[in-house]
């Protein structure tokens, strides 16, 4: 089962690699990961993406917990239907002339953003979850896609509930 762990650490130097090699470790995938510091400079927000069996997952965040850079963390899938997640994604395609009118109707039924737009390709930025970013990628031409970037997942409680200090 696809878990999203959202973890507040240390920033500092080597945080990150004790992360992944905690999972290397124990041959666990980390289907995504991001990281950045937080409003308190002091300290960075993880979250990754991985599946696994209750069992495996409840180990992983035991392990986690006991790195010395783990401040806090908090397993969204806990948290059910009450959090929300966003991944944002940059897709580069061929925009023909007589394409163009058709990819920026695409474009707006999805909600994105076309933020360049070259003599032959346009730059567009999407947001929202995995599966509306899939759906984005299978209804362009596969032959339009020149290059796709992807943030990978960021996931928030709902509500009042939140991962920090104190």
């Amino acid at each position: 089962m696809r878990h999203i762990i959202s973890i507040l650490m240390e920033n500092e130097a080597g945080a990150l690699s004790r992360v992944a090699g905690l999972f290397s470790a124990r041959g666990y995938n980390i289907e995504s990961l991001t990281v950045a510091p937080t409003e308190d400079s002091s300290l960075s927000r993880m979250t990754l993406v991985t599946s696994g069996s209750d069992d495996i997952i409840e180990q992983i965040t035991k392990q986690l917990n006991k790195l010395v850079d783990v401040v806090k963390l908090n397993d969204l899938h806990d948290a059910a239907d009450n959090h929300i997640e966003r991944e944002m994604m940059l897709i580069k395609v061929k925009a023909p002339m007589n394409m163009r009118e058709e990819i920026t109707r695409l474009v707006k039924i999805f909600r994105g953003c076309i933020i360049d737009v070259g003599d032959s390709s346009y730059t567009v930025e999407l947001t929202g979850t995995s599966d509306k970013l899939d759906a984005f990628i299978k209804a362009v031409d596969s032959e339009l896609i020149l290059e796709t970037v992807r943030s990978g997942v960021m996931g928030i409680s709902r509500g009042a509930s939140a991962l920090k200090l104190g």
